[in-house]
């Protein structure tokens, strides 16, 4: 049995004075609305980030009794997981027709807290919050400085990702950037330092928004074909080596489960909280050498990615929707030509927990 995924949508993206739940049911039923399906047809649901009962929450909300849920938390990697869950039930017979869905709107509410996501009183806080560091930027900063540090690369280096993300933002009018012009390496350098060496605009953008995708075992829609994950540490104190990230594994389970390599990839979406994020990941998946992901020339982040489209919290599910979007060939400007497959790659914490997901189209 195939499973496809038949449907995607965003919620309302940027400043959107709405709340959780309204942004949560914008990005439902667009999605089911763009597969064809009515909401009385969803028997799965996954999603996080309303409550501690978020599936429930949300299931109660819509007005439906899922036969399966997931509301696992495990940062912007979980949707990947997801998906995997997803077509797992699936295949199993558990539920025929599952939205995974997210929403947050973190910059009308002025905040970015992410309960439990670090706790005081762990083992890593032992180590680490004599420090006083910055979560996550610190840890993400450190990780940045050694890659900088063994590849002989500078800031400016590495300022090339947001360069490059504003520029396909612009040709994406959903991005929080579109119309506000290109970025320049000098603009980067020059913005804010907010954890040496990632500056201001280094970082991902704090927004409102979210999305949805529907998965079915109908043989239309954007074919599942692998996944893979896998979690390494939770705090920089554990972290068995800054530069080997656990992409390199989650990846390689999904390229086995689909029967693909790299070089049948067409498109990759990368989950880039910072910048130092792309190349790490574009590494790691087989995209570039070591030190060389800074210059990988695999189409990836099409749409401005979370430096600079939008960054609800967590991405994971508007890089499903984004790669879907190009396998459809309904990318507008941005489109991947002959795009036929794709890779989606979700991080969490500090690199610390990763999912893979293939997609691909006949």
């Amino acid at each position: 049995m195939s499973v496809a995924i038949v449907g995607v949508a965003e919620c309302d993206l940027g400043q959107t004075g709405k709340s959780v739940l309204e942004l949560q049911t914008q990005a439902v039923t667009r999605a089911l609305a763009d597969a064809g399906i009515p909401l009385s047809e969803v028997d799965g649901l996954a999603t996080n980030g309303i409550s501690r009962f978020s599936a429930t929450q949300l299931a109660d909300y819509l007005g439906i009794r899922p036969a399966w849920s997931d509301s696992t938390f495990a940062g912007g990697a979980v949707f990947e997981m997801y998906v995997a869950r997803a077509a797992q039930a699936i295949e199993a017979g558990q539920c025929g027709t599952v939205v995974i869905s997210y929403a947050s709107n973190q910059r009308t509410a002025r905040s970015r807290k992410m309960t439990g996501v670090f706790e005081e009183g762990t083992p890593e806080a032992d180590f680490e919050e004599p420090y006083r560091p910055l979560y996550p930027i610190s840890y993400y900063a450190m990780v940045a400085q050694r890659y900088l540090h063994t590849y002989g690369l500078g800031r400016a280096d590495l300022a090339e990702v947001a360069v490059a993300a504003r520029a396909k933002a612009q040709l994406n009018p959903a991005a929080w950037t579109y119309g506000k012009g290109p970025l320049t390496v000098d603009e980067v350098l020059e913005a804010p330092m907010i954890s040496s060496p990632l500056g201001k605009l280094d970082c991902c953008l704090v927004t409102d928004g979210g999305g949805a995708i529907v998965l079915t075992s109908q043989s239309r829609g954007v074919e599942v074909l692998g996944y893979g994950e896998s979690l390494t540490h939770t705090g920089m104190a554990t972290a068995p080596d800054l530069l080997r990230t656990g992409a390199v594994d989650s990846g390689r389970r999904a390229f086995a489960r689909a029967g693909l390599t790299p070089d049948e990839i067409d498109v990759v979406q990368l989950y880039d909280s910072f910048t130092i994020s792309v190349p790490l990941g574009m590494e790691a998946l087989g995209f570039a050498g070591a030190g060389e992901g800074l210059y990988a020339d695999k189409p990836h982040n099409t749409g401005g990615g979370g430096l600079a489209c939008c960054h609800p919290g967590q991405l994971g599910v508007l890089l499903l929707v984004e790669a879907v979007r190009q396998l459809r060939g309904s990318g507008g400007e941005r489109q991947v030509p002959n795009a036929r497959t794709a890779l989606v790659h979700g991080t969490g914490g500090i690199f610390s927990s990763h999912a893979t997901v293939i997609l691909g189209v006949s």
